[in-house]
């Protein structure tokens, strides 16, 4: 088994910033894609930003691109997510995943990640 925890969400006012951490523990892993996916009130979950192991390739959604950031420190197991210039339809669960196929690189499918955390509230004020 292999657990992910989320931290760093909170209540923040539009304009503001956050960073999310997802810590993994438990089945020693040499590898892993990592990825943020959001689920807003009565909307699908999103696919937010994803991370390849080497953190050389990531990719973000639309609607994030150019303010939030996705990195990762291996040393320390831990994946990112700086979120910058926040809006109020930025207001979701936000959920960490991984995936430790190595048929993967970056998942750009989020039915393909194997490993979920619980989720951290995020939520911007108008």
């Amino acid at each position: 088994q292999v657990q992910l925890v989320e931290s760093g969400g909170g209540v923040v006012q539009a304009g503001g910033s956050l960073r999310l951490s997802c810590a993994a523990s438990g089945r020693t892993v040499s590898t892993y894609a990592s990825g943020w996916i959001r689920q807003a009130p009565g909307k699908e979950r999103e696919l937010v930003a994803a991370i390849s192991w080497s953190g050389g390739r990531t990719t973000y959604g639309d609607s994030v691109k150019g303010r939030f950031t996705i990195s990762r420190d291996n040393a320390k197991n831990t994946v990112y997510l700086q979120m910058n210039s926040l809006k109020p339809e930025d207001t979701a669960v936000y959920y960490c995943a991984a995936q430790i196929s190595p048929r993967f690189d970056v998942v750009t499918d989020i039915t393909k990640f194997r490993y979920w955390g619980q989720g951290t509230q995020v939520t911007v004020s108008s």
